[in-house]
């Protein structure tokens, strides 16, 4: 029989959809299965046959063709179907804020207070005191002007939309003063200069990389500027030879030729990070102390709550961008508002947020914390798997992520992990496929887990998936 005659004689073996069907729909497992689901995943089934007959796979016997064999297949790919796409995952890399791995994780108090808003109505736009429509930023405005001293407050989607909305609000049509250092692009590829652009803005340059003085600024102000900005340089420094104007100058000049100044700040911080021994980043405090007339921030960095773009300053100007049709566009949704303001009030009690917000927690955790967890871990480790886990704790560091503390490494105490009989980029996919999937780190061709990002409940989960994957690999 000639390939041609095999493959035919395949193709006719391949069963129906209307017959697939019916035998699924006779196995209990589908009951509480969409028809939908169940039809896509025996179409795939069927199709992928389908295509290795016809390109000739020798795999493909009739016996891969019956109807149980297949019926195991459309099975799994319906519980596949049926699973989330957005999962919990174990972070063990010792990025804190992991932009990939969802940034900051919501303290309990904040998670509790979610879930009363979501499954409530509320009143999130309805003034109770005088039983008419309110403002969605009432919830949260009065905390960001009680915890940064600003005169108001408002909250967009995230820090790249309140850039936006402000420039757009500020100086449309108008040239906005920006040093050359602090062009700055963050992940996906977006750059300050972009933005600008989109808001109608006219970008204009001052200084040099490293160094720009006020006089930059002073010899470039014409009558059509609008605007000085000022942007923290949170995803890198420049080191060495540098000069850079500070916001209260700015504020200084742009007072006297009646030019606004904004800052943003990225990050953002509401946290004095250096009473921790750490390096110091300015605090949204002392921006608005400075002068600045609007300072921008996200909500779910280094401040540990939600995505979200805070903007705090000047009542008058946060009046007009309020009144700006983006706004509409941009604005924050109820389940954002609910986490950002049981984040905010933790904030009122700086030693308890500290300890509260698992972000503010994880980055000032001291390396002895850090090592009693290793060492907790490496104990469970030991004690429910085989002698072929090797286990070792090395000095390793660990990293801030979402763009802040570029220079800072925190010193780990970290558990290396080898198997034999496993490569180590096999034990990473292993410990990814996991349920739920364990995200390490690979260093020195071992198989890391930094304990810093590792919460108290994820290290049942870590061993439940060591001890699996030793069982399925073997003895």
């Amino acid at each position: 029989m000639d390939k041609s005659d095999k493959n035919n004689k395949l193709l006719q073996k391949l069963p129906s959809v209307g017959s697939l069907l019916e035998s699924a729909n006779s196995d209990t497992f589908y009951n509480d299965v969409p028809k939908s689901v169940i039809l896509n995943a025996i179409h795939t089934v069927i199709d992928e046959l389908r295509s290795r007959i016809l390109e000739n796979d020798s795999t493909v016997t009739e016996n891969n063709l019956s109807g149980s064999n297949l019926l195991k297949t459309i099975k799994a790919l319906a519980i596949m179907d049926m699973q989330p796409n957005l999962l919990p995952v174990v972070n063990a890399t010792g990025v804190v804020v992991h932009t990939n791995l969802g940034r900051s994780i919501l303290p309990e108090v904040v998670i509790d207070n979610l879930a009363q808003i979501a499954g409530r109505y509320s009143n999130l736009e309805f003034n109770l005191a005088i039983g008419q429509r309110g403002s969605r930023y009432e919830s949260v405005e009065g905390l960001l002007c009680e915890l940064t001293g600003a005169e108001s407050a408002m909250v967009v989607n995230n820090n790249a939309g309140a850039v936006l909305l402000c420039l757009e609000t500020m100086a449309k049509g108008r040239k906005v003063i920006v040093s050359r250092g602090e062009l700055v692009e963050i992940g996906g590829s977006f750059r300050v200069p972009d933005i600008m652009t989109k808001s109608g803005a006219i970008l204009k340059e001052v200084g040099t990389t490293n160094r720009t003085h006020i006089h930059d600024y002073q010899n470039v102000i014409d009558d059509e500027t609008g605007l000085f900005l000022k942007v923290h340089t949170s995803n890198y420094s420049i080191v060495g030879f540098t000069a850079e104007v500070s916001v209260s100058e700015l504020a200084a000049l742009g007072s006297r030729h009646h030019i606004p100044v904004m800052e943003d700040l990225g990050s953002g911080t509401l946290i004095d990070f250096s009473k921790y021994g750490l390096h110091k980043e300015p605090t949204v405090q002392e921006s608005v102390a400075s002068g600045a007339d609007i300072i921008t921030f996200s909500g779910d960095k280094l401040l540990g709550g939600p995505q979200a773009g805070i903007i705090v300053g000047n009542r008058t100007v946060i009046a007009r961008i309020r009144q700006n049709p983006m706004t509409r566009a941009l604005r924050i949704d109820k389940l954002t508002l609910a986490a950002l303001e049981a984040t905010l009030r933790l904030y009122r009690n700086p030693e308890k947020a500290v300890n509260a917000i698992p972000t503010l927690r994880m980055i000032t955790a001291s390396i002895d914390d850090i090592s009693k967890q290793a060492n907790r871990l490496k104990r469970s480790l030991t004690r429910k798997c085989n002698n072929r886990l090797e286990l070792s704790l090395l000095n390793l560091s660990s990293r801030t992520g979402g763009g802040s503390f570029p220079l800072l490494e925190m010193p780990s105490k970290c558990i290396a992990i080898s198997i034999s009989g496993f490569s180590t980029n096999e034990i990473e996919e292993t410990m990814r496929a996991n349920s739920p999937p364990i995200i390490g780190r690979i260093e020195e061709d071992k198989f890391i887990l930094d304990p810093r990002t590792i919460q108290d409940d994820d290290i049942p989960v870590i061993v439940k998936a060591f001890e699996n994957m030793l069982q399925k690999g073997g003895s």
